[in-house]
């Protein structure tokens, strides 16, 4: 009796869940409508019409090709929108409907008057783009995400911009994508407001017109260099392109004979706009460069720089933001530079980067259906100061290890070439007040060395000991890390020592650096070393050294002394020495070494080959300590570090998640039961497993993602205040394999750019992450609730019913769940800046070619007892200095 409307009641509920994520979820919409959208060419030509107004001020313009189906290969085909000449409107967030699998790049040109009034038309040849000159406004190329501006900066089209016109223009390279005969509606959303803004963005593009790659030639330098004679802009971005034999692309500010980086990044990953690593500002009078670095190994022909996909192209690109009094929105540079200027280049702009497999396969499978893909890319776009959630946090798992491991102060983490874990402790010997003299020798030899086994390798899923070594060896252990052939390379401050040692169980020393219980400052001695970076291409490590020296070491795989350097410096700030650089990792892709300078609470980056140095982390969640570090290549490079306490502030122990590039912290973790206590290293696993070595509590802790659910804010480029509702479309992103010490947490992560940095700002959005998923429960609760009523009813009437027949029924009930019924949408959403390639013939340029071609201390360890080896570890570190900046 009670069946029919029980199921009534479910098949309802079914209904209005299904109805209720349609509401909630566009993405559920859009496949439906979008999924077809490059078969009906009507569809193509409504929608590059169309303008969707939320309000007075912001509105979206969608452009696309009207179905076009291109017949050869290297085709270039245009079409034009026009704008609104009733007012002035800025452009302030380009959303790209294209998949490199059809697209070789698109280009967005603002000009007066286009060449051709017709639906569109092939611009490869004579014909061109505009009739006038044409700026580029936005470019895309090999799966490059969204391109959203800082807040208070948009490009200005319209009224008084002299841009009454965009043409959109697209070069399909290999038309075998064509082959299913589908019609291509690739292009470009944007989002504008009219809403007057105060800084107007431009792009500055330095281009090479006459490079010839000869075959076989392994490093060809294509330099361009023009001085700068406007107005002063700000470059908040950059980008790079090339085609397949382009390795690394520089870009730098000349002034007063200083060579500052603007930029340098692979064109071979996706080609973005990545933030510029120094708020440089570039004025009258000062030189701006750029260098393409090229290799002619494969190639058995001359290759010229051209529009074809087997020419080469050498673009520096730089986004700009000038005051809209002096707007300048594009200006360009194609004079070759003097062999004298280029002399003076650093050094770092000869480097390659390298590519590894997993970014190219990232890059290669971000999609495969134009406006499928256009879902995964849609972001959320409400207020500026809105936060954004991620999909991964990382949490401790607290039943690892599954057994004691019965440690000692843990002080050094590594993963093995099997991704298991090893553990290097100090048993039984502890770094005490009386440890060491003044002159810092060790004062406890008469202890022996450490009996148990203090190099423990441990499984990562469960904490079982595999494998244990390194007994009768070592007195006070430091870091460890690993090399290609499982060696491990140890420090050992008691030692004063660097130690290779063999991983089959014979605690064999393969090679020793340094003299045994000896301090001492030369090439040949370190004093109380912290930790090594091995560099696994050459094999050359690297020491940090250490306590009572400040510098870094570099040594080959066979222990010749090569060079070594210290702390450096930005041209703004004075140089601060290290104090106690503690940590050490080397990045495989950027082959960069960083330090994690635990004293001065910051993170220093510098070229491996050279020891230039490139870059500072320093941020006020460190507390004025950080303790350990180590380093993913996943997306644009992750930083993985543990701060420490400091005696002058009062911070919390906690990890963080570092995005390389732009510097922001992604996110932060802590133990969930018991508090670190001395957090002391820190290494990631192949399957994104994060894990800390604590010398307070002689314990490790193991991190997770799997429990996926609201972070901390995402990093992400702030875009003028839209007021409308706008839509979250989440994907999740597996880690990728690791190297050494790195892993990977995420594919790719947004950059943020602002015009001037603004902390409250950033509180504030961090107070309000997470407020936007407020709302999106509160239909799903009245649904929820409006469902429930009437099924209880139906159940009182049943047992009203079944009583009344029987007073002796007995009615069992099993525990249900109502979870799963209305499913909150997950996921992250993806967003940097991008523009694009700017390709040109190689017979020269002129300015009319623009239209015709393409353009694209110690181990301060406190315990709660009293004096510790803890306590004094930090007694050993250099005093700050009585005024610091």
């Amino acid at each position: 009796m009670m069946g029919v409307p029980v199921f009534c009641v479910v098949v309802l509920a079914f209904i209005c869940n299904s109805h209720t994520l349609e509401i909630q979820n566009p993405l559920y919409r859009f496949k439906r409508s979008q999924e077809n959208i490059s078969l009906d060419p009507i569809d193509c030509v409504s929608r590059t019409k169309q303008q969707v107004f939320t309000n007075s001020h912001n509105f979206s313009l969608d452009i696309r090709m009207p179905g076009v189906v291109p017949t050869e290969s290297d085709t270039y085909l245009c079409t034009a929108f026009s704008l609104p000449t009733s007012r002035d409107a800025y452009i302030v967030d380009f959303m790209p409907h294209a998949n490199m699998d059809t697209v070789h790049h698109m280009l967005l040109f603002g000009c007066q008057t286009p060449v051709s009034s017709s639906s569109y038309w092939d611009c490869g040849g004579v014909q061109g783009t505009c009739e006038d000159e044409a700026s580029i406004m936005y470019a895309w190329a090999r799966n490059a995400p969204p391109t959203r501006l800082p807040k208070d900066v948009g490009f200005k089209v319209g009224r008084s911009s002299g841009m009454s016109h965009l043409v959109l223009q697209i070069h399909y390279g290999d038309v075998s994508a064509f082959k299913d005969h589908h019609r291509d509606c690739s292009g470009v959303t944007l989002r504008m407001t009219s809403k007057l803004q105060p800084f107007i963005a431009g792009i500055y593009l330095l281009m090479s017109v006459d490079t010839i790659i000869l075959p076989g030639k392994r490093v060809t330098n294509a330099d361009i260099a023009c001085d700068y004679t406007s107005y002063p802009i700000y470059p908040f971005a950059f980008r790079t392109h090339t085609h397949h034999l382009g390795k690394v692309v520089s870009g730098y500010r000349i002034r007063e004979g200083k060579w500052n980086l603007i930029g340098r990044q692979s064109p071979q990953l996706p080609q973005a706009f990545y933030p510029a690593n120094e708020e440089v500002n570039v004025k009258y009078g000062d030189t701006i460069a750029a260098r393409c670095v090229f290799t002619g190994e494969g190639r058995t022909f001359k290759t010229y720089i051209g529009g074809t996909s087997d020419d080469e192209m050498c673009n520096f690109y730089i986004m700009y933001y000038m005051d809209s009094k002096h707007a300048i929105p594009y200006m360009n540079c194609m004079e070759s530079g003097t062999k004298d200027l280029f002399q003076h280049i650093p050094a770092e702009a000869n480097i390659p980067i390298a590519v590894s497999p997993g970014h190219m396969n990232s890059m290669m499978h971000m999609g495969h259906s134009t406006d499928h893909q256009d879902n995964k890319l849609m972001l959320d776009e409400n207020k500026a100061e809105q936060a954004l959630d991620q999909d991964y946090h990382l949490e401790q798992v607290s039943a690892w290890p599954q057994s004691s491991l019965q440690l000692g102060q843990v002080s050094g983490l590594a993963l093995d070439s099997d991704a298991n874990l090893v553990i290097f402790h100090r048993g039984d010997h502890h770094w005490g007040s009386s440890s060491f003299n003044s002159q810092a020798r060790y004062q406890q030899r008469s202890q022996g060395p450490i009996q148990q086994s203090t190099i423990l390798v441990v499984d990562p899923a469960k904490g079982n000991i595999l494998k244990a070594s390194g007994r009768d060896m070592f007195f006070l252990p430091h870091g460890i890390t690993t090399d290609k052939n499982n060696n491990y390379w140890v420090t050992d401050v008691a030692l004063h020592q660097v130690l290779k040692v063999s991983s089959d169980g014979r605690d064999t020393t393969l090679l020793a650096l340094g003299e045994a219980f000896t301090p001492g400052s030369d090439n040949n001695h370190f004093c109380q070393p912290t930790d090594v970076a091995v560099d696994t291409e050459t094999g050359n490590i690297f020491v940090s050294d250490g306590y009572c020296n400040a510098r870094i070491l570099k040594f080959s795989a066979e222990g010749k002394y090569l060079s070594q350097w210290g702390a450096g410096s930005s041209e703004r700030k004075r140089r601060i020495p290290f104090r106690v650089p503690h940590s050490l990792v080397f990045l495989p892709d950027r082959q960069e070494v960083c330090v994690a300078d635990r004293e001065n609470g910051r993170i220093q980056c510098f070229i491996a080959q050279t020891g230039e140095f490139v870059k500072e982390i320093k941020k006020e969640e460190f507390g004025g300590e950080v303790f350990a570090i180590s380093y993913s290549p996943a997306g644009d490079g992750f930083i993985f570090a543990v701060n420490g306490e400091s005696p002058y502030r009062s911070t919390p122990l906690r990890g963080f998640v570092i995005d390389y590039s732009t510097m922001d912290i992604l996110d932060t973790f802590n133990p969930e039961k018991k508090e670190f206590k001395m957090p002391h290293d820190i290494v990631e696993t192949r399957d994104g497993s994060v894990f800390v070595g604590d010398a307070g509590s002689k314990s490790v802790f193991k991190f997770t993602t799997d429990k996926l659910h609201r972070s901390v804010k995402k990093a992400g480029i702030e875009v003028q205040e839209l007021d409308e509702m706008e839509t979250f479309v989440r994907t999740k992103v597996r880690p990728e394999h690791n190297m050494s010490k790195t892993a990977a947490i995420q594919e790719k992560q947004t950059v943020s750019l602002q015009p001037q940095p603004q902390e409250e700002a950033e509180e504030e959005k961090k107070k309000s992450a997470a407020k936007p998923n407020r709302e999106h429960g509160v239909l799903p609760a009245i649904i929820t609730t409006l469902l429930l009523i009437p099924l209880l009813v139906v159940i009182s009437i049943g047992l009203f019913i079944c009583w009344r027949k029987n007073n002796a029924c007995e009615v069992k009930t099993e525990p249900s769940s109502v979870r799963g019924i209305l499913g909150k949408i997950r996921g992250k959403a993806v967003g940097s800046l991008n523009l694009g390639n700017f390709f040109a013939s190689h017979k020269g340029y002129s300015r009319r070619g623009f239209d015709q071609l393409s353009t694209e201390g110690s181990d301060q360890e406190r315990n709660d007892g009293d004096s510790s080896d803890s306590e004094n570890e930090e007694y050993s570190a250099l005093p700050p200095p009585p005024s610091s900046s």
